[in-house]
């Protein structure tokens, strides 16, 4: 049987198209154009005024980071279950994480953990949108303003996520997003700040162009000391196709979602997977199966089967304050993180998937379930 990849994107003729025109006419006095139209048009998605494309969603949040004047002996609040991009541009610009809890339902930052971190020191909140899942951004946003802080979200992994009605990362100072190449839509490497405050965009701008302030004539001088994390017009080209189909790729992770839902929450009572509570919807980027307390033990059993049968899958996000990063950080409890940690795994979700694909993933889950991991699994009965 081929093998089933944990993720791989959809690409189609019309980024075949974009992406062999800016190759054949993107140079000179066209070298910003499909950059330009992606900016522009991701704003216009999210609901919000200013787009800022760069080279990744690291980039993006060390830039937006700097342009808040956060630094040396500030603190910024995020979660503890998260990938380390999300942490790292923090100590980039001299400042301390302080990772905190999340909650047990959305896997995502716990307010009033957060509540309890701030200090006179605290300069930002970094809500991370976990998997496509929706942090609580109303009592976030309650919290942040009430201490004068920024809330910035972290939405690389909710692209067409929504809450009451507004785009995940239109809620915020600023918000960060990825377009890996794992992503809901991709440019291969890319990623992009946005963001209603005008100053603050132009500032990141400005630390994007090598610290060069806009509208100075001369030429090679620099302001101040800045990045570079631009994405071509290349991978901006494959964005804005991607982006015109934004809508058909986050229905297909939906779908793929709901099939996994309906096959794996029956059969396995008390397991759980990526919540959409009321007035939210999920884009639901990477489908994550949370094994009952009593079948916790079982996931290194269920991966093996899934390997077996030829599948890919990844566990949970680890707990960032056990990574050797984090070393000589003071650190706060973190249960719900590393109970997650323990139980939980994500499932394969690429577009392209049969439910063919989604029955032999099942199989495997299920067989590891009852200890009989074998080779080849076939569709589910």
């Amino acid at each position: 049987m081929s093998r089933i990849h944990y993720t791989k994107p959809s690409i189609g003729e019309l980024e075949l198209e974009y992406v062999t025109d800016a190759v054949r006419n993107g140079w000179g006095e066209r070298c910003y154009d499909y950059i330009h139209r992606f900016q522009n048009d991701f704003a216009r998605y999210l609901g919000v005024s200013h787009a800022v494309a760069t080279s990744s969603c690291t980039g993006a949040l060390h830039l937006g980071l700097r342009a808040l004047d956060i630094g040396a002996g500030d603190e910024v609040i995020l979660a503890d279950i998260n990938w380390i991009a999300s942490a790292a541009p923090v100590f980039y610009v001299g400042a301390v994480p302080v990772l905190v809890d999340v909650l047990e339902d959305s896997w995502c930052l716990d307010p009033e953990q957060v509540r309890r971190a701030i200090t006179p020191r605290t300069r930002a909140i970094i809500a991370v949108h976990l998997y496509g899942n929706l942090a609580a951004m109303r009592e976030l946003k309650e919290i942040a303003d009430q201490h004068g802080i920024a809330l910035i979200e972290d939405a690389a992994e909710a692209l067409g996520s929504a809450i009451d009605g507004h785009k995940a990362g239109s809620l915020s100072s600023f918000s960060v997003f990825s377009f890996h190449g794992t992503k809901v839509m991709t440019t291969g490497e890319g990623g992009m700040l946005a963001s209603r405050d005008a100053e603050l965009v132009r500032r990141v701008e400005q630390l994007n162009n090598h610290g060069r302030a806009a509208g100075d004539m001369r030429q090679f001088w620099p302001s101040e000391l800045g990045h570079k994390y631009k994405m071509s017009n290349l991978q901006a080209a494959l964005g804005c196709a991607q982006l015109e189909r934004i809508d058909e790729l986050v229905c297909r992770k939906r779908e793929i979602f709901a099939y996994y839902a309906e096959r794996l929450l029956p059969a396995l009572p008390g397991c759980r997977m990526n919540p959409e509570p009321e007035g939210c919807l999920n884009s639901y980027w990477m489908p994550t199966l949370v094994l009952p307390t009593e079948f916790a033990g079982r996931r290194a059993e269920v991966l093996e089967s899934l390997r077996l049968a030829g599948i890919d899958a990844r566990i949970f996000f680890q707990p960032l304050g056990d990574t050797p990063v984090f070393a000589g950080i003071a650190r706060r409890p973190t249960p719900v993180s590393h109970d997650l940690a323990q139980r939980a795994f994500n499932l394969p979700s690429y577009h392209d998937m049969s439910r063919m694909d989604q029955d032999r993933v099942v199989s495997a889950i299920l067989a590891g379930i009852d200890g009989r991991a074998t080779g080849m699994m076939g569709a589910a009965p």
